[in-house]
C-alpha cells in the first residue's frame, strides 16, 4: 500500500468497451434523457400556466418534474459526453459532487412520493378538511423540508465514502459515480459505510414505505366505498401511478445499494442502477399524462396559452 498512488480521478466503464456498442448505447440513452427533460418540463408548464391545476396535487407534481430533470441530468449528461469524445475519466472532485447530488436528488424524490401519498390520502380519506389541512402554508413547508433536509443525509453519505482511501484501481464498473462501485475499488475497510447505509436504509426507507403503503391501504379501503364507478375509477387513476412510480423506485434503489455481494454482478449493477436512476424520471411525465385526463388538456393548451400570452 506504501508503493500504491492516491487516486485523483476514476474511470466510468459504462456499458460497454467496444466502440460501437457504445455508441449505440449513446443513442438510446440520448433519446430516454430527450424524453425525459420534454415529459418533464411539458409539465411544469402546463402546471404553471393551467390555473385549474394551482392545487396542492399539482404543486408537488411540479415539485417531483423539477427533481426529475435535475436527478437525471446528474448523469446522463456526464455518461453522454464520455461516450462522444470516448474519454471516460472523471476527477476526484466530480466524483464527489456526483455522489453528492445523486443521494440529494434521489432523497428528494423518495420524499417528494412520501408527501404526494399524504396529499392524496387527505384528498380521498378526509375530503371536507382538505383544504384546511392542505392549505399553501403547509404545502410550501412540506415541499421546502423535503429539499433542505435531502442535502443534509446526503452530507453524511458522501463524507463517509468519500473519508475512505482510494489508493489502487480507479476503475468504477458504472455510468456514474455510484457508491457501491466506490466501496468495492476503496484499500480501506468498508464495514462502517455499510453498516451506516443498511441503518440509514432501513430507517428511511421503512419510515417512507411504511408511510406510504399505510396511507394506501386506507386510500383503497376508502375508494372501495365508494359507490360510483366513475368516481372510484377518478380516484384509482390519481393512485395507481403514484404507487406504480413508488415501488419500482424504491425497491430497485434498495437492492442497488442492500443488496448482498453474492447478487452482485456488472450486468445486475448497470440494470439496477438504470431502473432507480434514470427509470422514474421519465416514467413520472409518461404515467401521470397517460392517466390524467387534466394533465393531457393542460399539455394539449399550452401552444395556445403561449401564443395568447405572446398576442
Amino acid at each position: 500500500m506504501a508503493n500504491q498512488s492516491t487516486v485523483t480521478e476514476f474511470l466510468l466503464m459504462g456499458f460497454s468497451s467496444d466502440r460501437e456498442e457504445e455508441l449505440f448505447y449513446l443513442v438510446i440513452f440520448l433519446s430516454i434523457y430527450l424524453i425525459a427533460l420534454v415529459g418533464n418540463f411539458l409539465i411544469i408548464i402546463a402546471v404553471a400556466l393551467n390555473h385549474k391545476l394551482h392545487t396542492p396535487m399539482y404543486f408537488f407534481l411540479v415539485n417531483l418534474s423539477l427533481s426529475d430533470i435535475c436527478y437525471i441530468s446528474t448523469t446522463i449528461p456526464k455518461s453522454i459526453a464520455a461516450s462522444l469524445s470516448d474519454d471516460k475519466r472523471i476527477s476526484f472532485a466530480g466524483c464527489v459532487a456526483q455522489v453528492f447530488l445523486v443521494f440529494t436528488l434521489g432523497g428528494s424524490e423518495l420524499a417528494l412520493l412520501t408527501i404526494m401519498a399524504y396529499d392524496r390520502y387527505v384528498a380521498i380519506c378526509h375530503p371536507l378538511q382538505y383544504d384546511l389541512i392542505m392549505n399553501w402554508d403547509a404545502c410550501i413547508q412540506m415541499a421546502a423540508a423535503s429539499w433542505i433536509s435531502t442535502p443534509i443525509h446526503s452530507s453524511l453519505h458522501t463524507i463517509i465514502t468519500f473519508r475512505l482511501d482510494f489508493c489502487g484501481s480507479n476503475i468504477i464498473g458504472q455510468y456514474f459515480c455510484d457508491v457501491p462501485q466506490l466501496l468495492k475499488i476503496s484499500c480501506t475497510d468498508t464495514k462502517l459505510n455499510q453498516i451506516l447505509i443498511f441503518a440509514i436504509g432501513i430507517i428511511v426507507d421503512s419510515f417512507c414505505g411504511g408511510f406510504i403503503f399505510v396511507s394506501y391501504g386506507y386510500i383503497f379501503s376508502a375508494v372501495l366505498r365508494i359507490p360510483s364507478v366513475q368516481g372510484r375509477y377518478k380516484a384509482f387513476s390519481t393512485c395507481i401511478p403514484h404507487l406504480t412510480v413508488f415501488s419500482l423506485f424504491i425497491i430497485t434503489a434498495v437492492f442497488s445499494y442492500m443488496r448482498p455481494k453474492e447478487l452482485s454482478s456488472t450486468t445486475m449493477d448497470l440494470l439496477s442502477a438504470v431502473l432507480y436512476n434514470v427509470l422514474p424520471p421519465l416514467l413520472n411525465p409518461v404515467i401521470y399524462s397517460f392517466r390524467n385526463k387534466d394533465i393531457q388538456e393542460a399539455v394539449l393548451n399550452v401552444p395556445e396559452i403561449i401564443r395568447n400570452l405572446l398576442a
